[in-house]
């Protein structure tokens, strides 16, 4: 009786003393309820990522496409900008028509402008904008006190050729019609000693003598060059679809986020493998230290 109580008392220790099995691997775990159950929340959240990404593209080709604009149809002046006022969007590139009186001695040469793939010169003219319905006589002289406006006359490839038209131009009155173009930038070299190299207003209000008025932000490029220059080429402005690139960029975040949503529950769920894996290395060498000979039931 004391025998089989002893032998009993062994395998009850035997059995309390051996260690847990291993897991049987990462995939095995991942099968289980729980970690099934945060997989399914992990790609909803991925699919909801998704979803906004894709809303994101949508904005960034709505946000980018292309407005239609009548550039090529002739509008007055008026209709499309104001003096001391920006050139608009809409504005930009508008073919125009207005009456103008020029005023005598007041035009310049405009150095590296561009001519299809040459390199040339413009001269350009200082007018005075007439009011709708003005009745101007052909030897008025402009007054400084009107609205002026700069006016691309005409390109030459000659540098002489363009000074000499400069300096014998005499216009009067007469209709202008062309393309109405924003601004360029101020150039930033000193021009006084060299060829005045942008068509900048700013630079021009300083250059023009008595000037003391209103003046339109933009120019205009003439369609009809005057005698000795060439007509400028001045293409319709560019009309392709761009896309709205920080939408792009945040149609990208959201995809990133979706990714990092089922990264996370990999990483989790191998993290916790990886435990268990610990846990059952430390429980085996438990039991190689407590029973280095054997059974405890064993010993002496």
């Amino acid at each position: 009786m004391t025998g089989d109580t002893g032998a009993g008392g062994d395998a009850a220790t035997r059995a309390q003393a051996e260690p847990a099995p291993p897991p049987a691997g990462m995939w095995a775990l991942a099968r289980r309820p729980l970690w099934i159950g945060l997989l399914a929340l992990a790609l909803a959240l991925a699919a909801g990522f998704a979803a906004l990404g894709q809303w994101q593209l949508e904005r960034s080709v709505q946000s980018g496409a292309v407005v239609i604009r009548t550039t090529e149809q002739i509008v007055p002046l008026e209709s499309v900008a104001v003096p001391q006022g920006p050139v608009s969007d809409a504005a930009a590139g508008q073919r125009v028509q207005v009456e103008v009186r020029f005023v005598p001695d007041q035009y310049l040469v405009i150095a590296d402008r561009l001519n299809g793939a040459r390199s040339g010169f413009w001269v350009v003219g200082r007018a005075e904008v007439l009011d709708a319905g003005e009745e101007p006589a052909a030897s008025e002289a402009a007054t400084p006190d009107g609205a002026s406006i700069a006016i691309a006359l005409g390109w030459t490839e000659d540098a002489d050729a363009a000074a000499s038209v400069a300096d014998s131009l005499e216009l009067d009155t007469r209709t202008i019609a062309g393309r109405y173009l924003p601004s360029d930038t101020p150039q930033t070299a000193e021009f006084e000693d060299g060829p005045l190299g942008t068509l900048s207003i700013a630079e021009l209000v300083n250059l023009w003598s008595d000037f003391d008025g209103d003046v339109y932000g933009g120019y205009v490029v003439a369609d009809e060059p005057v005698p000795g220059l060439e007509a400028i080429d001045s293409p319709a402005p560019d009309s392709e679809v761009s896309l709205n690139l920080l939408n792009v960029f945040y149609a990208l975040e959201w995809a990133v986020f979706a990714g990092f949503a089922v990264f996370m529950w990999y990483r989790l769920m191998k993290d916790a493998w990886e435990r268990e894996v610990e846990l059952a290395a430390e429980a085996r060498e438990a039991a190689g230290s407590v029973h280095p000979g054997g059974h405890p039931g064993n010993a002496p």
